[in-house]
């Protein structure tokens, strides 16, 4: 009977610290567990991965398992089961960056945040030198390299006037596989938005018909100058002259016109000769518009500044000098033209070197 206690007594305190022993196995194997979901992949520079339609997660692990890129691929695949995400991650393409542990990975790959390519569309620009940016991106799926302008612009949508600074110049971010149409149609319709916004807040008296024309005169403003505490009031002498029925004789107007025919400076022939853009030859507003055009230069044909000003010549510190007569005009053409080389002052008629 005493062995028989004493047997019982040591079986228990036997039980105790196998149960304590057991516990605290327990204890450092979960926190060696939260610690390899908390702790950085080896990674010393970003990977790109591709999921593919119809990947699992152990194929997308297994892969980076024999990379050496993820230690122990099945524990998270037994991690992602257990919370109910196996069966959740996303196809496309990832940019996995030093720091992303396992369980920011997992998280990653639900989320379905693809990699973002930049895509930058700058003011100033022709309809055509933007499709070619398009073009030249990395990961972009192309449509329409074959496709005429008519055919681009049907795409783009059935209310286009012109294709012509149909698309609004911005930074856009893109996932692989994006195609161009998908592209143009975000800027087309930025465009659109940016327009309705604007003609909200235009000054009456304007003497447009519509939207389109304040575009038309918003892409000579946007050739004209760069400056941003000038493009009022370079619109304001534009909308002067159309009010007087003067000729807006704008040379960027010419240069457009001209195409492939410019060959980097203006000559006299160019000023004679008459094409559809040519606003030394025509009244009114060119056709089309001459470039892609930002915001400000949008607000600035619908909100040009009051004055008297009637010409404007460039005044050789990349600014312009503005001017009421005719004489003043004149006197600041002389003053710009003393600055040019002996060659640009034979050869190039600066746009307000008068032919009023």
């Amino acid at each position: 009977m005493k062995f028989t206690m004493m047997s019982r007594s040591f079986v228990f305190k036997l039980g105790s610290v196998l149960l304590l022993l057991a516990a605290a196995g327990t204890s450092l194997a979960f926190h060696a567990f939260r610690n390899y979901l908390h702790d950085p992949m080896p990674l010393q520079e970003p990977v790109l991965i591709t999921v593919m339609p119809g990947s699992s997660l152990r194929q997308v692990t297994n892969n980076l398992s024999q990379r050496d890129l993820l230690p122990l691929a099945d524990a998270l695949v037994l991690w992602a089961r257990y919370k109910g995400l196996a069966g959740s991650i996303k196809t496309g393409e990832y940019e996995l960056r030093p720091g992303l542990s396992p369980e920011g990975l997992l998280a990653l790959l639900v989320s379905g945040r693809n990699k973002q390519y930049p895509l930058t569309v700058v003011e100033g620009w022709t309809f055509r030198q933007a499709l070619e940016a398009v073009w030249a991106s990395d990961k972009i799926d192309v449509k329409l390299r074959d496709a005429s302008d008519e055919e681009i612009a049907a795409v783009l949508g059935d209310n286009i006037p012109f294709l012509e600074g149909s698309i609004f110049p911005d930074t856009y971010f893109y996932t692989a596989g994006t195609t161009d149409i998908a592209i143009l149609s975000r800027a087309r319709q930025r465009l659109e938005n940016i327009l309705a916004e604007e003609w909200q807040n235009r000054l009456g008296g304007l003497p447009y018909q519509d939207l389109n024309e304040a575009l038309v005169m918003a892409s000579v403003i946007e050739k004209e100058s760069g400056m941003l505490a000038e493009k009022q009031r370079i619109a304001g002498v534009f909308i002067r002259r159309l009010e007087t029925g003067m000729r807006l004789q704008s040379d960027p107007t010419v240069i457009y016109g001209a195409g492939a025919d410019y060959t980097g400076v203006i000559r006299r022939s160019d000023l004679d000769t008459e094409t559809p853009w040519n606003t030394y030859r025509i009244s009114g507003l060119p056709p089309t518009p001459i470039a892609l055009v930002s915001r400000t230069s949008i607000r600035a044909s619908l909100q040009p500044e009051d004055g008297s000003y009637l010409y404007f010549v460039a005044s050789g510190n990349g600014g312009h000098y503005f001017s009421t007569t005719l004489e003043e005009h004149n006197a600041a053409v002389q003053r710009y033209r003393s600055t040019l080389s002996p060659d640009s002052r034979d050869s190039d008629l600066n746009s307000d070197i008068n032919i009023n």
